[in-house]
């Protein structure tokens, strides 16, 4: 199994204790502090990523982090310590990500990228996030950039699924189709 699918399954199970036994957002916000904490020593994070290192150096490291970390939630801790026994610690991140990604689908809202030529007021933004959250039948997140390439209109991306109204692609669609005509 490949590191990303265990991150989700380990996530997944911290996700479905949590919402048994504490609160769902408080347990994502100290998972995701740990994690950056880890991510943010470049020794520590090398340490409890490195194989050459028992799994018992390991342990004892991240209980000291436990202890001073202080008033960790029980789920957190145990999740932590089983991954320090399973050497899995270098999955810290991807963990913390897709637990971000379940608590993001439970509450129905989807991150949204929006590509424009030029920067937009923040009314058409809100009109554009409307439309798409209207789309998508949930509450949407919305980055935008701006990138003059697409020369105008915009582009809208959902997960894998792409909205493109760019000026770019409508001339590349025009190109397609002159060529295809003189080629007949």
């Amino acid at each position: 199994m490949t590191s990303r699918g265990s991150a989700i399954r380990y996530a997944r199970a911290l996700f479905d204790v949590a919402k048994k036994e504490a609160d769902v957002q408080q347990i994502g916000r100290e998972f995701s502090a740990f994690a950056s904490l880890v991510s943010g020593n470049e020794m520590l994070g090398r340490t409890l990523a490195n194989p050459a290192i028992p799994v018992q150096r390991k342990r004892g490291v991240v209980e000291q982090l436990l202890a001073r970390a202080g008033t960790l939630s029980p789920v957190v801790s145990k999740l932590l310590l089983l991954l320090a026994d399973r050497d899995r610690m270098a999955l810290l991140p991807e963990i913390a990500s897709a637990y971000e990604a379940r608590l993001m689908d439970e509450a129905q809202i989807v991150r949204a990228q929006l590509t424009t030529a030029v920067e937009l007021p923040a009314d058409r933004i809100s009109q554009l996030q409307q439309g798409l959250a209207r789309a998508t039948g949930r509450q949407v997140q919305l980055e935008t950039r701006v990138d003059p390439s697409i020369i105008g209109g915009a582009v809208a991306r959902i997960g894998s699924t792409v909205y493109d109204g760019s000026v770019t692609t409508q001339l590349e669609k025009v190109k397609e189709r002159l060529t295809a005509a003189a080629a007949e």
